[in-house]
C-alpha cells in the first residue's frame, strides 16, 4: 500500500536536494604574474636590420650600344683595375673604324693636292699669268681641304675610341656585387651591366620609416652589431640619408659608416643598427607587453606591494620602439608592473609576483613562497 506514495515522493526529494546549499569551495590561489620595474628611457633602442655594403658602388655600363658577345666575370668575382669584364660584338664598330680610316686617307689626298696646286699658283699670280680671283679660288680650296683633314682626323679618333668602348673594363679594384646583363643581350649605351663594390671603406645600408625620418640627421652617432658576432658592438655614424622615399617601400635609405679596418666586416654580412631613442631625462620605459590600451587610452597593471593586489593605472606613452615603449607620465620609477598576460587580469586581483626565471619576488616583504 505504501509503495506508490514512496514513488511519488522521490521526485520531490530530488528537487529539494538540488535546491540545497552547495558546499563551500576552497579559496582561489593567487596566480603567478611576471613583474618588472620601469627602466630609464635612455635604454630605449630602435633596431634597424641592414647589410654590409661598399661605400663606393659604381654602376658599370658600356659607353656605346650593342650586343654583348662575351661576359668574362660573374657575381662575387674579384677584379682588378683595367680588367676586361664584358665585350660587345665589335663588327659594327670595326666597320665604322674602317670607314673613318678611308675618310682620313681621302682627306689627306685632297689636302696634298690642294697644297701643291696652291704652291703652283703662288708664283704665277706674282708674275700676272693668272688673275687674283683664280688664285683666291685655289687658296679657298686649300683651306677647305685643310678643314676636311682636321674633321677626318677627329672622326678617326672618335671611331678608334668607339672601338675601345666595346670592351667594358673595371675602373677600380673590387668585387662584382651585381650582374644585370648576360651574353647575347642587346644593351643601350649607359645601361647598367655590373655593379662593382670597390675595395676600401665598408658601411651598413638600412631603411628608415618615413614617420621617423625627422629624427635622423647626417652625422648622428649609432651602434652597429653584426649578426655573426652577437654582443660585439661598434660605433658608427649616419653618413648619408636619401632625399626622397623609395616609391615601393616608402622608406628612406640611409648609409651608416664605421671603421671596417677594426671591425673586419665583409660584403653582404647581415647587421643591426641600434639607435638610441631617449625621451628626456625623466622618462621611463617598459616592455611592449606591459602596456595595454582601453578605448585608445594606455594603462598598465601596477602591483600594490603591501597586499599584492593589482591596480589599473592610466599612463601617458611616447612613440613605440622595437621592444619597449617610453612612459612619459603616470608611473613611479619604483613601481612594479605586470609584464605579461595583461589581457586576463582584473582590478583588485591578488597575484604572486615572479621574475623572468619564474622565481618568486618579495615586494616589501610580500610575495614569494
Amino acid at each position: 500500500m505504501f509503495r506508490p506514495l514512496s514513488l511519488a515522493l522521490t521526485p520531490l526529494a530530488l528537487v529539494l536536494a538540488a535546491c540545497s546549499p552547495a558546499e563551500p569551495q576552497g579559496e582561489v590561489k593567487p596566480r603567478p604574474a611576471l613583474v618588472v620595474q620601469p627602466e630609464g628611457a635612455d635604454t630605449l633602442m630602435d633596431i634597424f636590420p641592414g647589410e654590409v655594403r661598399a661605400r663606393y658602388e659604381p654602376e658599370l655600363a658600356f659607353r656605346i650600344g650593342g650586343k654583348i658577345s662575351r661576359r668574362l666575370v660573374t657575381v662575387g668575382d674579384r677584379v682588378e683595375q683595367g680588367q676586361p669584364l664584358a665585350e660587345l660584338n665589335a663588327e659594327d664598330v670595326g666597320l665604322e673604324l674602317d670607314a673613318a680610316r678611308a675618310r682620313l686617307a681621302s682627306a689627306r689626298a685632297d689636302h696634298r693636292l690642294a697644297a701643291s696646286e696652291l704652291e703652283r699658283y703662288r708664283p704665277l699670280v706674282d708674275r700676272g699669268v693668272v688673275s687674283r680671283s683664280q688664285f683666291d679660288s685655289v687658296e679657298s680650296r686649300f683651306q677647305a681641304a685643310e678643314a676636311q683633314l682636321k674633321q677626318a682626323r677627329a672622326q678617326m679618333d672618335v671611331a678608334r675610341n668607339q672601338a675601345g668602348y666595346a670592351v667594358l673594363e673595371a675602373p677600380d679594384n673590387g668585387v662584382i656585387a651585381r650582374r644585370l646583363a648576360e651574353a647575347g643581350q642587346v644593351v643601350a649605351a649607359g645601361q647598367t651591366v655590373f655593379v662593382l663594390a670597390v675595395d676600401g671603406d665598408r658601411e651598413v645600408r638600412i631603411d628608415l620609416p618615413e614617420q621617423d625620418i625627422d629624427r635622423f640627421q647626417v652625422g648622428d652617432e649609432v651602434t652597429i652589431e653584426l649578426w655573426s658576432r652577437p654582443g660585439d658592438t661598434f660605433p658608427g655614424r649616419i653618413r648619408e640619408l636619401a632625399p626622397s622615399a623609395d616609391p615601393a617601400s616608402r622608406t628612406f635609405e640611409a648609409r651608416v659608416a664605421f671603421d671596417n679596418g677594426e671591425v673586419g666586416a665583409e660584403l653582404g654580412q647581415s647587421a643591426r643598427v641600434l639607435v638610441h631613442g631617449g625621451n628626456g631625462a625623466d622618462a621611463l620605459s617598459l616592455p611592449l607587453s606591459a602596456v595595454t590600451a582601453d578605448d585608445g587610452d594606455a594603462y598598465v597593471w601596477v602591483v600594490n606591494p603591501d597586499d599584492l593586489t593589482l591596480k589599473k593605472t592610466p599612463v601617458e606613452t611616447g612613440a613605440y620602439h622595437a621592444e619597449r615603449v617610453p612612459v612619459l607620465a603616470g608611473l613611479a620609477a619604483d613601481a612594479w608592473v605586470v609584464a605579461a598576460g595583461t589581457q586576463v587580469l582584473r582590478d583588485g586581483q591578488t597575484v604572486k609576483p615572479v621574475d623572468r626565471q619564474n622565481r618568486p619576488l618579495h615586494l616589501n616583504g610580500k610575495g614569494g613562497e
